[in-house]
């Protein structure tokens, strides 16, 4: 009797035991099928990334332009003429020392580094591999030039970008004789040539209307010569 007993309950218990296995669970978990939709797995990131992206871009095509101030001033050349920009882009020197032609925006882009931009065009003076003088709608690395105190006060321009592969003497910005521009290879700075004298603008009702790409900041004479000789005697620049 209690074999017959024994064997019924283990026959039950395999009984139930099998349908268990043949009954689909239900607390298996189910697979959610937007999972790969869902915010926190890659949307919320790739959401940030593109935010983050769309800032740096922004940010980068900031940083392409120059500071559009400067100092709005004539570049008077040792060999008596002022350095000035036609209509048509060319360069060269005249003696009118009240031509628009020969009004230039000095802005700083970087330690003693000057882009110069003409007031009357709006386009910037350049040098190119050959060392030619040409100039530019936009701002390029070829529009950089070094600025630098030689005796006398006067000042040379040389190009941030090229210079002698031999010697590694600089290409500066250059008048000759004729006032006509000269190539920066065959410019020295010891020559009146390179030799220039910036002169800002006295008069402060000058309406520049010709010049609505740039916001121009024009500071007085007397203050900007001194700051930038006792600039030039601090840092020992002067030979």
């Amino acid at each position: 009797m209690a074999a017959a007993i024994a064997s019924g309950l283990i026959r039950q218990k395999r009984q139930a035991r099998e349908q268990h296995i043949d009954r689909p669970s239900t607390n298996r978990r189910r697979k959610s099928p937007n999972k790969n939709k869902g915010l926190c797995n890659g949307n919320l990131v790739d959401i940030f990334s593109k935010v983050r992206i769309f800032g740096l871009r922004k940010r980068r095509l900031r940083r392409q332009d120059p500071q559009l101030k400067g100092i709005v001033t004539r570049l008077y050349c040792r060999q008596g003429y002022y350095l000035q920009m036609n209509p048509d882009g060319s360069l060269d020197g005249t003696k009118d020392d009240s031509s628009n032609s020969s009004l230039f925006n000095l802005i700083p882009v970087g330690l003693r580094v000057v882009a110069i931009q003409s007031v009357k065009t709006g386009l910037y003076i350049a040098m190119n591999g050959e060392g030619h003088l040409y100039t530019s709608e936009l701002f390029t690395p070829e529009c950089k030039f070094k600025e630098s105190v030689f005796e006398n006060y006067y000042v040379i321009y040389s190009s941030m970008l090229y210079r002698q592969q031999e010697s590694g003497r600089a290409w500066f910005l250059g008048l000759n004789k004729d006032g006509q521009a000269m190539k920066g290879n065959r410019v020295k700075k010891t020559k009146p040539a390179a030799h220039f004298l910036p002169k800002p603008l006295e008069d402060l009702s000058v309406q520049v209307l010709t010049l609505p790409v740039v916001t121009l900041t024009v500071l007085a004479v007397d203050k900007f010569i001194s700051g930038w000789v006792a600039c030039a005697l601090a840092a020992h620049t002067l030979p």
